[in-house]
């Protein structure tokens, strides 16, 4: 007797009643395209927007064993169900998105706090090592290298101050709404400042006949700078959705 004597679907299980499989794809299909859709509206760390779909996953899951407990007549009714008593993407994105945007932030100060000021140590050594080898970087160099230097080590402060802010306390009312949008113009001025700076240091370096460790920090300096514009230009994008 062939799968479609038994009337049961093609690819079921052995023994399970007909429309079992159209069932279980209805509740399958209801909670996943509200997934995908909360998933569509949602932007930030791929990591933590992984790890909170899986949650909702979960929960929605648990709802359905509830409804289906408490008499739904179907299965995928119980999903729609859970579906429609979790909400609407319009409903429970904003939260979402409040929550993905400060892992955002976060992640962003993050880089700043930890690179710059790494960086800043390895073009003081290339600047120490020019002029230990017998080179001198320009003058214009030092002052240029100092201004933004400045700039970056205030960037790396602000960072480290927005880590503390949206730490243990990032999910009371009180944290400033518009800290995430500050902390991606910190991140930009920071890879800016990086960018320009390695450049010019780069060329002093050239110019001081002292070139292989100047162009191997300025390397690694814009590698940073790729690295971090992008985090920040992420968290205007999610800071912008937040509001």
């Amino acid at each position: 007797m062939t799968a479609d004597d038994t009337g049961a679907a093609p690819g079921a299980a052995p023994g399970a009643a007909p429309g079992a499989a159209e069932h279980g794809a209805a509740e399958h299909g209801a909670v996943e395209d509200h997934l995908a859709a909360l998933a569509a509206a949602l932007h930030g760390p791929a990591r933590v927007k992984s790890r909170m779909l899986a949650e909702v996953r979960d929960g929605l899951a648990d709802a359905t064993d509830a409804h289906t407990a408490a008499g739904a007549p179907s299965r995928p009714a119980a999903a729609a169900r859970a579906v429609r008593d979790f909400g609407t993407v319009a409903e429970v994105g904003p939260a979402f998105q409040r929550e993905l945007t400060i892992a955002q932030a976060r992640q962003t100060a993050r880089i700043v706090a930890l690179i710059v000021p790494f960086l800043m140590a390895c073009w003081y050594l290339v600047g120490a090592t020019a002029e230990d080898a017998g080179g001198q970087l320009p003058a214009a160099v030092h002052v240029l290298a100092a201004n933004l230097g400045g700039l970056a080590a205030v960037a790396a402060l602000l960072a480290a101050g927005s880590l503390a802010a949206t730490g243990a306390f990032s999910r009371r009312p009180a944290t400033p709404r518009q800290l995430p949008l500050v902390v991606a113009w910190t991140g930009t001025t920071a890879a800016v400042a990086l960018a320009v700076s390695a450049l010019t240091l780069t060329a002093g370096a050239v110019l001081a006949q002292h070139w292989p460790a100047g162009a191997l920090a300025g390397a690694a300096t814009l590698v940073a700078h790729t690295r971090l514009a992008a985090s920040a230009r992420a968290c205007r994008h999610c800071a912008q959705l937040a509001r």
